[in-house]
């Protein structure tokens, strides 16, 4: 065996030594010697007779490392340049003053003054008054009678205010003068026919009131209001409405409610046929009580209206109730928004009001309540995009006694002289009708920029009456279009309206026999511009062009309006 191995390995090392022959031969020669391993048994095997002793106590101490960082300098040709404070560039701050004087004019002799005045410790109280006038000494062609108008208003108030409550005094006056210069153009007055009408009418308000409110209380606080309305033709009316606030948790809701409390009482010299004073008082007890449920995408409002009412002067009482019920849902967050609800309301109709509506009234009214029974509506609202809002619904709505214009039957062919300055056909009266109404309605917003916004809206009413023939002088469709530029220096504006044909029904001179005739109102568009040039922070200059397309319409029968009008002034801004 031993030879065998032997042999083995020179014949290796001879290959090997063959294999390099060409490299320098630098192995040196070892003896090897072969053992045969060794292979252990069972009896070799003992037993460990001691355990062995770990000694857990003796500590290795921590060697002590020193070491050093030393840096080696690399050659750069980088330069950095110097640095430059980035300027940041200062635009003076527009500064908002809290007074301001106005004054322009335009043709048709048009005068026009408006100013605001305050003054007080911003944090506990504020006085101030607002004074506005504007007049015109008319002009319209081919007509008749006087034309011109002024509207002169001064208003005042008081203000005192806390951390946990406030309080507020107002008062004020108004003086709006008219003329019932409508009379119908197909009747010519003579001289004395002429003569005798005195057609101004000048309508003046009085009131005073206040407003109280309270943080953290049950009681949020109440509002009150006397106001005394009359006219040239010895007409009164006297109204003192007042609405006291509650305010109650239930869990983590809320319920509200307000109180009303409204007395209003009037008189009318005489009627329009006769001369019999018409006398007309009411009392109106109200609570409107509102659980409001608000939740992460629904809000919803369950409510009622509840009346009681007294008509002192013909003695007769009753009790109304109405739904107060809205909710809005969340459906695509701001995208879609969905909108319903059915509420009603009693309205107390008044003089003042009317004749906002149409100042061409005749003083001879029959004051009622309107019984607005409900309206009923479903829609939506929303966000197209970040800056397009849009908002419609459709509704339909019951009326009970909606009041309706309609013209006075004339006392005159052009030949008889009249006692009152509204009997000549050129004035209107107020009668009742139970109405229902079917409504659309939609609206969009759109804020092209910082600078720039536009927009429309339109409103389509079908109305069925029930016992008069039409909705006198109710138009069926109205729109409007508007848009607004703005910068530093300049801003300017435009509205455009639209309303639709309207009728009227109106009596023939004499005989009463005489079917009255359904006139019908032409639709109009009116077109306002108004624009300004900021000189600074304290004075602006300011243009306004209204009835641009210069159509003498008429909004009620043979009541034309001016034509093109075009008024300039400037604003003033200071503090005290």
């Amino acid at each position: 065996m031993r030879k065998l191995l032997i042999s083995s390995l020179f014949i290796l090392i001879a290959t090997i030594s063959f294999s390099q022959e060409t490299k320098i031969d630098s192995l040196k020669t070892e003896e090897i010697s072969v053992v045969k391993p060794y292979t252990p048994t069972i009896s070799d095997a003992f037993k460990v007779k001691s355990n062995p002793v770990i000694d857990t106590l003796t500590k290795v101490a921590k060697e002590k490392v020193n070491y050093s960082i030393f840096s080696i300098p690399v050659a750069s040709t980088f330069t950095p340049s110097k640095g430059k404070a980035k300027g940041i560039k200062k635009e003076p701050k527009e500064r908002l003053y809290e007074n301001y004087i106005s004054a322009g004019f335009g043709n048709y002799t048009s005068p026009l003054f408006e100013a605001y005045l305050h003054t007080g410790d911003p944090r506990h109280n504020d006085l101030g008054v607002f004074i506005n006038h504007h007049s015109s000494q008319g002009g319209i062609k081919d007509i008749q009678l006087k034309n011109d108008f002024s509207d002169t208003r001064i208003d005042g108030f008081y203000k005192q205010f806390d951390k946990y409550y406030g309080w507020q005094i107002n008062a004020g006056m108004q003086r709006k003068l008219f003329n019932y210069y409508g009379t119908p153009n197909e009747v010519v007055l003579d001289e004395t026919t002429l003569n005798s009408i005195d057609e101004k009418q000048i309508y003046k308000n009085i009131y005073v009131g206040g407003k109280v409110y309270f943080e953290d209380s049950f009681f949020q606080g109440a509002s009150a209001e006397l106001v005394n309305f009359s006219d040239n033709y010895k007409s009164n009316e006297f109204r003192f409405l007042a609405k006291p606030k509650l305010e109650f948790p239930i869990s983590t809701e809320l319920i509200n409610s307000e109180f009303i409390i409204d007395i209003i009482k009037g008189k009318f010299e005489q009627s329009y046929n006769s001369l019999d004073a018409i006398n007309y008082s009411f009392l109106n007890l109200g609570v409107n009580p509102n659980f409001e449920v608000l939740r992460e995408n629904l809000t919803v409002n369950l409510g009622a209206k509840l009346y009681y009412s007294s008509d002192l002067e013909n003695k007769t009482n009753k009790f109304y109730a109405y739904p107060n019920v809205t909710a809005s849902l969340k459906l695509i967050d701001d995208v879609f928004i969905l909108v319903a609800g059915a509420t009603g309301d009693l309205i107390q109709n008044n003089y003042r009001d009317l004749s906002n509506a149409n100042p061409y009234i005749s003083p001879t009214l029959t004051i009622l309540q309107t019984d607005k029974q409900y309206k009923a509506f479903v829609g939506a609202k929303g966000k197209l995009a970040s800056n397009i809002s849009y908002n419609f619904d459709i509704s339909h709505t019951n009326e009970n006694s909606k009041p309706l214009f309609i013209q006075n039957k004339t006392k005159t062919d052009g030949s008889i002289a009249v006692s009152q300055g509204y009997e000549a056909g050129n004035s209107f009266n107020v009668i009742y009708d139970n109405v229902k109404t079917l409504g659309f309605y939609g609206e969009i917003t759109v804020e092209a920029s910082k600078e720039f916004n536009f927009g429309g809206s339109f409103n389509f009413d079908n109305y069925t009456t029930q016992t008069e023939l039409e909705a006198w002088n109710l138009p069926s469709l109205k729109g409007t279009i508007n848009a607004n530029y703005s910068n530093k220096k300049w801003f300017a504006g435009c509205k455009l309206f639209y309303s639709g044909t309207t009728k009227d029904l109106v009596y023939a001179f004499g005989n009463d026999n005489i079917e009255p005739n359904i006139i019908e109102n032409d639709s109009y568009v009116d077109l306002n511009l108004n624009g300004g040039y900021l000189f600074s922070d304290r004075l602006t200059a300011f243009a306004k062009i209204n009835n641009v397309f210069g159509n003498n319409y008429e909004p009620f029968v043979n009541y034309k309006v001016q034509s093109l009008q075009v008024l300039a002034g400037i604003t003033y801004k200071f503090d005290l």
